[in-house]
């Protein structure tokens, strides 16, 4: 268990000017991803793109397995691309869906899957199929597997944690599931990777996209894409291959490559995904289990002393929950609570309905702030911010 950040805080430029509470929009970097990125585009500049991507070539190949490690996968099975959404359409283009087909997720699934699903919906006439909530909150496993097993779903999509909540679903007892059944599983790890352990044979799952500027503490317009052995030796493929995924070998005939990066572009920010292999190093350096006990502690801490203002209920359901504190302000818009907030250094977000239709229709709400802190922040840090928010709801 980390008790003292005072290390992390010293390779954090960021944490000497803001109280940075937004680790689920965008964490803070450490030194070292700044410097990844910085050192290559510095590169680029003296000596030329691909003559930088050519110098560099042995560090970008280890970036594979660096973001593996992360995950528990192989070199072979990480693609990237520029960030989460783009990981998950690609692997969703691959589903070789037919009209009544159906594609089983939960009521929870970050919103722009779920306009991916209603967009498949429409144009191919698939079914899409939501398991109902628990009532203690997230996914009734048990619906789940009574829906699997019949209405026998072409695909299964899951986001690990929504963005819109605390809740962490329980996505190996699905991916267990989808093994057991034999139906493609594809899960949504963006708000989990870099914040709890993600270990993608325990989850069982074909598919898992994540992005790197998040809990991970890489840089913006970066992410990665897991795929399965089992996807890969199927011959799976995204609906649109580029060059980079497959050799065009004859007027009427390509040929993927047998690798993940068949869900690459050839187009590529080099220096974001050294940023990334950089923070998943950093991550792996530090502990993803001590990253996760002083996360969960700290997002207690903040649930518990942010109840305590008037005006404030936490809106976080479920059997465990993680880092993401999500509120309801009774007297507050809280976009507005967030500049109020921005304009002491102190960093938060919000959201409103359409990041969760379902979810927030069900709790009765039209808006939240977001307040997710990380294992390099303070205790004093949940103090001031919980000081000023009192201050700016009073004011209001």
């Amino acid at each position: 268990m980390i008790t003292d950040p005072s290390a992390f805080r010293a390779d954090t430029p960021g944490c000497r000017e803001r109280v940075h509470l937004n680790n689920a929009g965008a964490s803070l970097m450490p030194q070292s991803v700044v410097s990844a990125v910085s050192d290559y585009i510095n590169l680029e500049a003296r000596i030329g793109g691909y003559e930088a991507a050519a110098e560099r070539s042995d560090e970008i190949e280890a970036a594979y397995g660096a973001v593996g490690k992360l995950v528990g996968a192989g070199a072979k099975n990480i693609a990237f691309t520029e960030n989460a959404t783009v990981s998950y359409a690609t692997a969703l283009s691959a589903i070789p869906f037919q009209r009544g087909d159906v594609l089983l997720t939960t009521a929870n699934d970050y919103a722009s899957n779920q306009i991916q699903f209603l967009s498949l919906q429409s144009r191919v006439g698939i079914e899409v199929v939501r398991a109902p909530e628990s009532d203690q909150g997230g996914v009734d496993l048990d619906a789940m597997r009574r829906l699997i097993r019949t209405r026998t779903p072409r695909l299964v999509c899951v986001t690990h944690v929504p963005t819109n909540s605390g809740l962490v679903q329980d996505v190996a007892a699905v991916g267990e599931m989808c093994r057991e059944a034999g139906v493609v599983y594809l899960v949504d790890a963006c708000q989990s990777v870099g914040q709890m352990p993600v270990d993608v044979a325990s989850i069982h799952c074909d598919f898992l996209s994540a992005t790197a500027r998040k809990f991970l503490r890489g840089p913006r317009g970066s992410g990665f894409l897991f795929v399965s052995d089992r996807i890969l030796d199927e011959g799976l493929e995204p609906l649109f291959v580029d060059m980079r995924g497959a050799d065009w070998i004859g007027a009427d005939q390509y040929a993927p490559v047998k690798s993940a990066k068949r869900f690459e572009n050839w187009e590529f920010a080099w220096a974001l995904v050294l940023g990334t292999a950089a923070a998943a190093e950093y991550a792996l350096a530090v502990g993803i289990d001590d990253i996760w006990a002083r996360t969960r502690a700290l997002a207690e801490r903040t649930r518990t002393r942010l109840a305590e203002i008037p005006g404030v209920k936490v809106l976080d359901r479920g059997d465990t929950l993680c880092g993401i504190v999500s509120l309801q302000l009774d007297q507050c818009d809280p976009a507005s609570v967030v500049d109020a907030l921005r304009r002491r250094n102190i960093n938060t977000s919000s959201q409103t309905r359409v990041s969760a239709v379902i979810d927030y229709d069900a709790k009765g709400v039209d808006a939240s702030l977001r307040v997710s802190p990380h294992y390099f922040n303070t205790e004093d840090e949940i103090e001031v911010a919980a000081v000023a928010l009192a201050e700016v709801i009073s004011a209001a």
